[in-house]
């Protein structure tokens, strides 16, 4: 039976893209409305709605973390990128708005079903030639792509949001691959704010499996001397990482 916590916290997560960890509904409404929503393109208002239909819709980027990504995109002038983790492509046609023409995402999934619910979108929206879709898992095609030379460190900018239990692996892959100077973005390393949780905290399995995955990865980027961090309580917690050296 589900404690008043979790039925709560269930009915926070309903409406799709609202994945924050925000105690206060209004504030996160407040910027939602204020902020994010005035703003967002159309496209992505269209996509957002058309992934709230899904029934995995809680898997979404939240509309606030678009808008952040959109803009760090266009802060840093990136143009070669990499995502690994696409679902209907929310993150990914925000990235694809901020690149320029002939700006190109590496956009890897292993399932396409769902990124052909946003294709449509994606293609009115007249951005689809920046992406290269590849369906399946992206560990064998980062190990193809760091035994060539040439694929080190060419990308400015690479986002994960896929598998916890392979942040670690992708991150010993990426730090490779990411420029110096160039960055990379970690989705839900607060991973529904179980991080700070006690051990016998009732969570949800999926939010218990997961957790020690996120910690540990949580532990490693910290401790990593190539790379500058900082982890945002936007979305469900995004750490972004500069590499170095």
């Amino acid at each position: 039976m589900a404690t008043n916590g979790e039925e709560n916290q269930a009915g926070r997560h309903q409406e799709v893209g609202h994945k924050s960890l925000l105690q206060s509904d209004a504030l996160y409404q407040y910027i939602l409305e204020t902020s994010v929503y005035p703003k967002e393109p159309e496209p992505m208002k269209e996509l957002r709605e058309v992934t709230a239909k899904h029934p995995w819709n809680i898997m979404t980027t939240s509309a606030d973390e678009g808008q952040f990504l959109n803009m760090l995109l266009k802060l840093i002038n990136a143009k070669n990128t990499m995502e690994i983790g696409v679902y209907t492509g929310y993150s990914l046609l925000a990235t694809a708005l901020a690149l320029p023409d002939d700006g190109k995402i590496l956009a890897m999934d292993i399932n396409r079903e769902n990124y052909e619910l946003g294709l449509p979108i994606i293609q009115k929206a007249g951005v689809a030639h920046k992406i290269d879709f590849r369906e399946g898992p992206a560990l064998p095609v980062l190990d193809q792509m760091i035994g060539d030379e040439k694929n080190h460190g060419s990308f400015d900018f690479i986002f994960v949001d896929a598998d916890k239990d392979n942040y670690i692996n992708y991150h010993k892959r990426l730090i490779d691959l990411v420029k110096v100077g160039g960055v990379i973005g970690y989705d839900n390393t607060l991973w529904n704010g179980s991080v700070v949780a006690p051990p016998d905290a009732p969570l949800r399995k999926y939010v218990r499996y997961y957790r020690d995955f996120v910690l540990e990865l949580n532990k490693a980027l910290a401790a990593d001397p190539r790379i500058e961090i900082c982890m945002l309580p936007v979305g469900d917690g995004i750490t972004i990482c500069r590499r170095i050296k």
